[in-house]
């Protein structure tokens, strides 16, 4: 029986396997929180390590540890020529979930719901499977293979260093962290804090407070803003034409001597900002048609936001830097973050930059659009990745997939910036199918469950011919 044929049959029969592991680490609610002995990034982070680890002993492989950040899967003791690499930390869940976002849920549609399924939890799982599918299939490999796992990718991957201080890579480098086939390209990134600052100011009606999101690579669902001197009538019936425009729900509600306003809309990654419905830009476009004063610097900050930061144009065209290149695609830019009050506000910014992007036609001008309104921006430029399709490891990759999937391969681009973002001739390979939505970074996060049994196959069968 040649080896794929093998590989399937295996894998076809430890379906129920599969999807239970995953729910061990869905299980543990893995966001970045405040560091401790041995937990550089929080204690969920490194529960999920610990699980993730403990799974893999229990299925033979050797394990090592770095920090207490960075986990280690070794297939055999032979030097690796293939590292795969995925993390175990995740967004917060947001809201909007028909399920319980830490509990592994099958459902009809064929697909498992849960924070981490398909972000990265789930893709780690796969991984994990396809070598103990190798390794109870006795396949002989001339290599080694290491699955590394860590725990701050969503924050930053401030992790990587723990292990790489003291490793090189593979020769071979893919992630689980981007969908199939292969994505060899993606966008740098300037994810620049925001500030500004001015006298507080008694004019009526004024912004006292408006708020929203909570990390910079996560379009926020929810915001609210608390205006003074104005009541809610007034200001529904001033807004509600926005509300309707933006696709976003508004409420309105007396707040003391004034409304507060709270907008939800969709929740979503910053790399693909299309699929989501941005509330906080939403709410900073409603908040500037109510009739406020213009004496106050909040106000004209909101409204100033507004105008650089149009809802639903993610193409950076308020700041002036919409821009795009045939390898790379488009530039998007997203404002994630805005903690305003009574004397100023902080933000944070999410650009994800095309190649022909440089710091004088992006930064730059975006810096100089936002000083003209009050507002600093400190940051720097991540230049794009690229590793070229024609070599003989994405080739392999490509032809792996192609044997399981019965699609086309082909190379694609990515605005997200993965753990390989810095690691030489790297690519993104899995785990989701094109055209499938996995609802990434958002509520019902979900993978489809036979996509899942298919990319064990393709990762099992890529790590043979990469290894063998």
């Amino acid at each position: 029986m040649e080896i794929k044929d093998r590989i399937s049959q295996w894998v076809d029969s430890h379906r129920a396997e599969l999807l239970r592991d995953i729910g061990r680490l869905v299980a543990v609610k893995s966001v970045r929180g405040e560091p401790a002995e041995g937990a550089p990034f929080g204690p969920g982070p490194r529960r999920a390590l610990d699980e993730a680890l403990a799974l893999c002993g229990e299925y033979g492989f050797a394990t090592k540890i770095y920090g207490g950040a960075v986990g280690v899967a070794e297939f055999s003791s032979l030097p690796s020529a293939l590292d795969i690499l995925g993390h175990l930390d995740v967004v917060g869940e947001g809201e909007g979930w028909d399920t319980d976002p830490y509990t592994a849920t099958e459902k009809d549609d064929g697909c498992l719901y849960g924070r981490g399924t398909d972000d990265d939890k789930g893709p780690v799982v796969i991984a994990l499977y396809a070598l103990r599918c190798l390794k109870e299939l006795g396949v002989e490999l001339s290599h080694g293979i290491r699955l590394i796992m860590g725990t701050d990718e969503e924050s930053g991957s401030g992790d990587l260093p723990y292990f790489y201080n003291t490793n090189a890579p593979a020769p071979n480098t893919v992630t689980p962290d981007t969908g199939f086939p292969v994505y060899n390209t993606e966008k740098g990134r300037w994810a620049p804090d925001l500030s500004a600052g001015w006298a507080k100011s008694d004019a009526l009606p004024r912004v006292a407070a408006l708020n929203g999101g909570f990390r910079v690579n996560v379009i926020p669902g929810d915001a609210t803003a608390l205006v003074l001197g104005l009541d809610a009538d007034t200001a529904l019936w001033a807004a509600h034409e926005a509300a309707g425009k933006y696709g976003v729900d508004l409420l309105c509600e007396p707040a003391g001597d004034g409304v507060r306003l709270s907008v939800h809309g969709t929740q979503g990654h910053a790399a693909y900002p299309d699929g989501a419905n941005n509330a906080l830009t939403a709410l900073l476009g409603i908040v500037a048609v109510l009739p406020l004063s213009p004496d106050a610097p909040a106000n004209a900050a909101v409204r100033a936001l507004a105008d650089l930061f149009p809802h639903g144009a993610y193409g950076g065209e308020g700041l002036g830097i919409d821009q795009a290149d045939e390898l790379s695609g488009p530039l998007t830019a997203s404002l994630n973050v805005i903690d305003l009050g009574e004397e100023g506000l902080t933000g944070k910014l999410d650009c994800r930059v095309p190649i022909c992007a440089t710091y004088e036609n992006c930064c730059a001008v975006a810096m100089k659009a936002m000083a003209a309104a009050g507002i600093s921006a400190s940051g720097e430029l991540t230049a794009p990745h690229h590793t070229p399709g024609d070599g003989e490891f994405v080739q392999t990759l490509l032809r792996c997939y192609e044997t399981y999937s019965g699609r086309r391969g082909e190379c694609l681009r990515t605005g997200g910036g993965t753990y390989v973002h810095d690691i030489e001739g790297g690519v993104g390979f899995g785990i989701s199918m094109p055209g499938f939505e996995s609802n990434l970074h958002g509520a019902n996060e979900r993978i489809n469950i036979q996509d899942a049994l298919t990319a064990v196959k393709i990762f099992a069968l890529a790590a043979a011919e990469i290894c063998r």
